[in-house]
């Protein structure tokens, strides 16, 4: 069957006077529609054995994953949003829970880390982009933390390191470019300088691809082989750039031996369900199954950034790997085994306590950003900062859902300006704040006007995002009726290819100014299609 859109009418989802979300599309064929959770966002999990990609809906990118016995962590780059490097946790490999936020001090733009285990400690090797850029590494004797300050390891010219521990019990951070470093014996900092060691296989001149850009080295032992996964062709750009590699050898000393099959991933159709599929990991299921999670674009949403995608492998007779899950646009047997954790978690919030790190983050906080918010009594208070969203460090959301929905009410105090956002980064993004006597509308990362309204300094507001196409409303009686706003928005356009910067559109509050904004009961949903 091909997934249509059936009217998404808000009713008793959305209140009276909520628009009736009409018109018809079509996606790349599944067989059935998304299983649904928490504010009705889809969910992998079918219930009936089987599960629907993605995995972790939303841009949950460049996924770096841990078997730690019964226990299953993974975590992702968290670019300029922080608290960072959110650590999820399953026991299937499907369900998953987010648990807590190894990194709450801004140290850059967070790329693609590595997570490991060694000694009975955890280790987090985190890439960023500073001045200058680096990595830094992060230990903690529990999961859970606490997580030490980021240790600086000197390595300003490399990328995407991936943890290592040879036959010899020498540790390692292969990097990108075929290239790595030796770690001091407690993995805290190197013991030798950067070497060359592997040459990436080489795709064919005229597949549609960004660039050649070796990156994310992912080394996994088995066989008597140590096989490393790469990936090239580039992030995104042409939807079948990126792509998946593999070479082995009997030593983490090489030499490396590129696998006759490459690619073993890669998106060979702009008609598939996922684009730009690599940055692949490789884990053992519970029951002694092999999987690779990577990531991908959904096809049209690249304002979803890249979510995680998980994909069933099978040895060969020759010690090689095949992915076996198709263009994983259908429903995937589960691993067996283990027990399912509640997947995901509930964007909808009364402010009782603010999860900072799990649900939201700022956007490129400054070092005090957490003195600017206070809970009371089931609100959120945020002191107001620089002028307008670019400069205001909003809190963010990640939605990953193709429509839906997000409301609060909103009240003012001081000079301030406050409002709902969906938010790019500080250079694109849109919707809708006010002031006491004016709105303020953003588009395309700028302002687009400030008509005046008559509500005062308590609004209620609510965002709808149906399928790219914004519109706002606005609420003066606690949402007991709506107003549509006169300005909507396109917004398929607010993402990486147009943008730069391998980020989301996110759903976000903001408060800019001098003065307060109070924030009370955040209701998210998302809209089914079916």
């Amino acid at each position: 069957m091909r997934i249509g859109r059936r009217d998404l009418l808000a009713g008793a989802v959305a209140g009276a006077g909520a628009p009736a979300l009409a018109g018809s599309t079509t996606l790349p064929p599944a067989e059935v529609a998304w299983a649904r959770g928490f504010d009705n966002q889809r969910k992998p999990d079918l219930g009936d054995g089987r599960f629907l990609n993605p995995l972790l809906a939303g841009d949950h990118p460049d996924p770096a994953i841990l078997k730690d016995g019964a226990d299953y962590y993974m975590t992702f780059s968290s670019f300029d949003s922080y608290p960072g490097l959110t650590i999820w946790h399953s026991r299937d490999l499907v369900n998953w829970q987010p648990r807590t936020s190894a990194l709450t001090r801004n140290i850059g733009s967070v790329w693609a880390v590595s997570l490991e285990k060694h000694g009975g400690r955890y280790f987090l090797y985190v890439p960023v982009k500073a001045s200058p850029n680096t990595i830094y590494v992060l230990w903690a004797d529990h999961i859970d933390g606490p997580w030490s300050d980021p240790i600086d390891l000197g390595l300003h010219a490399h990328i995407d390191p991936c943890h290592a521990v040879g036959e010899d019990g020498s540790r390692w951070l292969f990097l990108s470019g075929g290239d790595r470093v030796r770690l001091a014996a407690d993995g805290l900092s190197v013991a030798g300088p950067v070497e060359h060691v592997y040459e990436p296989w080489r795709y064919p001149e005229d597949w549609d691809v960004e660039s050649f850009s070796p990156e994310g080295p992912k080394i996994v032992r088995r066989g008597g082989w140590f096989y490393m996964i790469t990936a090239v062709g580039g992030t995104a750009g042409p939807p079948t750039g990126h792509m998946v590699i593999v070479a082995r050898a009997r030593s983490i000393h090489g030499p490396w031996e590129n696998d006759p099959g490459n690619p073993v991933v890669r998106t060979r159709d702009e008609s598939e369900r996922w684009w730009c599929r690599g940055h692949a990991s490789l884990v053992e299921g519970p029951d002694g199954s092999w999987w690779s999670v990577y990531h991908g674009y959904e096809n049209g949403f690249w304002t979803l950034g890249r979510q995680a995608l998980l994909d069933p492998i099978r040895w060969t007779a020759d010690g090689w790997f095949r992915m076996t899950g198709g263009d994983l646009s259908a429903p995937i047997a589960k691993p067996r085994g283990g027990s399912a954790v509640p997947h995901g978690q509930p964007l909808s919030d009364r402010f009782e306590t603010l999860d900072f790190g799990r649900k939201w983050n700022f956007f490129r906080p400054g070092p005090d950003e957490a003195e600017r918010v206070r809970m009371r009594g089931g609100m959120l208070e945020l002191a107001g900062r620089g002028s307008a969203p670019h400069d205001s460090a909003p809190l963010l959301l990640t939605a990953g859902d193709q429509a839906y929905q997000f409301e609060c009410t909103i009240e003012i105090d001081g000079g301030a300006t406050a409002g709902l956002l969906l938010f790019y980064d500080d250079r694109l993004y849109c919707g809708l704040g006010f002031d006491a006597e004016r709105f303020v509308t953003h588009q395309y990362g700028a302002e687009r006007g400030r008509p005046p309204h008559a509500h005062g300094r308590v609004l209620r507001m609510r965002v709808v995002n149906r399928r790219h196409i914004v519109s706002l409303w606005t609420s003066g009686d606690e949402g007991r009726s709506w107003q549509r706003f006169d300005r909507g928005m396109e917004v398929s356009g607010y993402h990486h290819n147009v943008r730069g910067g391998f980020l989301m559109l996110r759903p976000g509050l903001y408060c800019a100014g001098p003065g307060h904004a109070r924030f009370r009961d955040f209701r998210f949903t998302a809209l089914v299609e079916g």
